[in-house]
């Protein structure tokens, strides 16, 4: 039997504005045997509302829902050591929440908040790539050096296993994850304060109404003719791809290698669902 009785992925957005289209936020929800509802909100806002609502809806019904969000759900160990002794993931997914100014309209302090965790560090700290035309003190424009020495280091594991996934410290330019990372988990952090949900792989999953898991949707091929515009059509095709994992039998597996994995995964860094955590 499927572990999940619908599967959601949301592909996330910093934006400092409301958008919608390309590069936008875009939630696609499935029930396997009936159409993909997708969804393209604006706003986080109105994502973490839609989001929400979905989670209660499933609840409600009795039915259980895997949802998969396109940004990190962790960082190498250095960051939630330097702010203090037996910190992990849950302090860094807490500070965030509580520190993160993120408005109706999607302003937000995002590049202010990396310049504020980078105060835990003696000297420089990890967050570079200040993106905005004034200068921020204790934001680098540039990536500064240090990595695994004076700076935690540069890249999660499952970063070096996924090809094309970035570094998290990076909040600018070509590719960049930080912004959506930092507000995304801001994000989670409110709703797990407000719904049962447990966070794959840090936490017990075996019960829980509804997962939450890092997910990746450049993994898998894309398909142009789920749609015309290329976030959507990789939300709808992850969805479907989760699904047929799950019924395959493939996603247990998937989920039980979290017991597996390097304690620094597991209390740190996550995992992107579907790559292996084993060590190259």
């Amino acid at each position: 039997m499927p572990l999940f009785d619908s599967y959601m992925v949301v592909d996330w957005s910093a934006n400092g504005t409301p958008k919608t289209g390309r590069d936008s936020i875009w939630i696609a929800h499935l029930h396997p045997g009936q159409p993909v509802r997708l969804d393209n909100p604006p706003t986080r806002t109105a994502a973490m509302a839609r989001i929400t609502a979905t989670l209660e809806d499933e609840s409600r019904h009795g039915r259980r829902i895997l949802a998969g969000f396109d940004f990190a759900f962790g960082y190498p160990a250095g960051l939630a050591q330097a702010m203090g002794q037996g910190a992990d993931w849950r302090d860094i997914w807490a500070w965030l929440h509580d520190h993160l100014t993120d408005g109706p309209d999607n302003a937000n302090n995002r590049f202010d908040l990396a310049a504020r965790l980078n105060t835990f560090f003696p000297s420089d700290g990890p967050f570079w790539g200040n993106g905005l035309a004034r200068d921020i003190p204790g934001l680098p424009r540039r990536k500064p050096q240090g990595w695994g020495d004076t700076l935690p280091d540069n890249r999660r594991l499952t970063d070096s296993l996924a090809p094309g996934a970035q570094e998290v410290w990076k909040l600018s330019g070509a590719g960049a994850v930080g912004g959506q990372s930092l507000t995304g988990q801001a994000a989670l952090e409110g709703l797990r304060r407000r719904l049962p949900v447990s966070v794959w792989p840090f936490e017990d999953i075996r019960t829980a109404p509804a997962v939450l898991a890092e997910v990746f949707p450049s993994l898998i091929p894309l398909d142009p003719g789920l749609h015309s515009i290329r976030d959507a059509a990789q939300v709808i095709g992850l969805a479907r791809t989760m699904a047929g994992w799950d019924a395959a039998g493939h996603l247990s597996a998937m989920l039980d290698a979290a017991r597996q994995m390097p304690e620094s995964v597991r209390r740190f860094e996550a995992m992107i669902l579907g790559v292996a955590p084993g060590r190259s």
